[in-house]
């Protein structure tokens, strides 16, 4: 039973990373091997793209500064974010915005593929891109900014974040010279629109079908860059895309929130069962690498430090129930804990950057269950007989061999009994004395 449970919690932990580990980078744009070295010897423009594909956090804010560093250090024409985000974190949105903004490369913000949109966080990256094109069937908007827990926010302190988001969004705005008023009330009334009604609005600089048709539009448009005015040579290009580091994608999966719940739950199961058979080693080890790491990612999350008490509290629940005997009630109180914990864990009211409903749910009654089978074994080895040791002894059967000695498991023993023992005679074992065993005469 021990080692089904340790292999459910191996399995637990490859088959929840494996579920969640990145799609492998998109290749548009990108040209086989002898076709870019064919096409470097005629082109003259070099063209970097990153596919931004989900919420941004701390870890597409490093993706962004390195892509623009790798363009500004390789003298890029041009640098294209391909977008396509619900929202994100505002720490890192602003970050984003500033190196974007400070950048000596132009930025296009390009939300594609069709059926892409820049929700929230990627509005204010689009407006910060010195250039802002929109693939057909794509849609911008609702970028009012949302900030704790379920709890209404001040009204005060509400005012002076959103105005905060306007100053900045606006600023963007003046600087590319792309419609403020729409922006503001994208942060104000969280409006979308479509990419025709955004090119229309002034939003949006170009409509774009694709990588072919944006660098077409481009060709010979000046952009305004902090060293000066840039003209854009576009007309013969070779295009590379920057893909993410081995680090950057497995730091992209564990600081997703589900991804750090699930480390938690390994955690705890992990540190139960090493508990529970003190010894083992795998499971203490996995657990002990699962907290480290869920710790290690709360650092890139706004992690409700309530939240992590909570989980941390069904830790110390599930540890007292193996050391006291509480028929359950600690087990029970251990997993309302962990399930109040991961939903309080984000401290955002953003569903989409929120831990997944159901997954907590799954996490929860996983926990519980464990914790039932490992509570059970515990119960069930504490009611067996003792079968080492002097408490071995007592209970079991044995022969008188001849006056004052039985025989039992395969030798002699000095027995006392409250009447004469005679050879032949079945007693049963009640005690253990100085090697000698305390018998009473089992009656025919």
């Amino acid at each position: 039973m021990k080692i089904r449970l340790l292999v459910m919690v191996v399995g637990l932990l490859v088959v929840c990373l494996g579920t969640y580990v990145s799609a492998p980078a998109q290749h548009q744009g990108r040209l086989p091997l002898l076709a870019v070295a064919l096409e470097q010897d005629t082109a003259t423009s070099l063209v970097y793209i990153l596919t931004i594909d989900g919420a941004i956090g701390a870890v597409t804010d490093a993706r962004i500064a390195d892509a623009v560093q790798q363009a500004e250090d390789d003298d890029a024409e041009l640098l294209v974010i391909m977008l396509d985000t619900p929202g994100g974190f505002t720490k890192a949105t602003w970050s984003i915005c500033k190196n974007i903004l400070n950048s000596d490369v132009p930025v296009c913000m390009y939300v594609a593929p069709p059926g892409a949109r820049a929700g929230s966080a990627g509005v204010y990256m689009t407006y910060a891109s010195h250039i802002a094109a929109m693939a057909p069937s794509t849609n911008i908007g609702a970028a009012h900014p949302v900030y704790g827990t379920s709890e209404k926010v001040d009204s005060v302190m509400n005012e002076k974040v959103t105005n905060d988001a306007v100053a900045q969004i606006r600023a963007a705005a003046e600087k590319h010279g792309r419609n403020a008023d729409w922006a503001e009330r994208a942060v104000r009334e969280s409006v979308s629109i479509t990419s025709t009604e955004a090119l229309e609005e002034n939003v949006i600089d170009i409509v774009a079908e694709d990588l072919d048709d944006l660098f077409e539009q481009l060709d010979g448009r000046e952009v305004e860059l902090p060293w000066g005015t840039k003209e854009l040579a576009l007309a013969n290009v070779y295009t590379e895309e920057i893909k993410p580091t081995f680090v950057q994608r497995f730091l992209e999966v564990i600081t997703s929130p589900d991804i750090v719940l699930i480390l938690f739950s390994i955690g705890i199961m992990g540190i139960m069962l090493e508990l529970y058979s003190p010894g083992a080693i795998l499971p203490g080890v996995v657990g002990t690498i699962s907290l480290l790491l869920a710790f290690y990612a709360s650092q890139t999350l706004p992690i409700n430090y309530a939240g992590v008490g909570l989980i941390l509290l069904s830790i110390v629940f599930f540890i007292a129930e193996i050391k006291v005997v509480s028929h359950g009630l600690l087990t029970i109180g251990g997993i309302i804990s962990f399930f109040l914990g991961g939903l309080m864990l984000v401290d955002t009211v953003d569903p989409e950057l929120k831990v997944s409903m159901s997954l907590l749910i799954t996490l929860a009654a996983l926990v519980g269950l464990i914790m039932s089978v490992v509570l059970y074994l515990i119960v069930k080895a504490a009611r067996n007989r003792p079968f080492i040791g002097h408490e071995g002894f007592v209970g079991k059967k044995a022969e008188v061999r001849r006056a004052g000695y039985v025989y039992l498991n395969g030798a002699l023993w000095a027995a006392e009994c409250d009447e004469p023992l005679e050879a032949g005679m079945k007693v049963e074992v009640t005690g253990i004395e100085n090697l000698t065993l305390k018998v009473k005469r089992i009656q025919s």
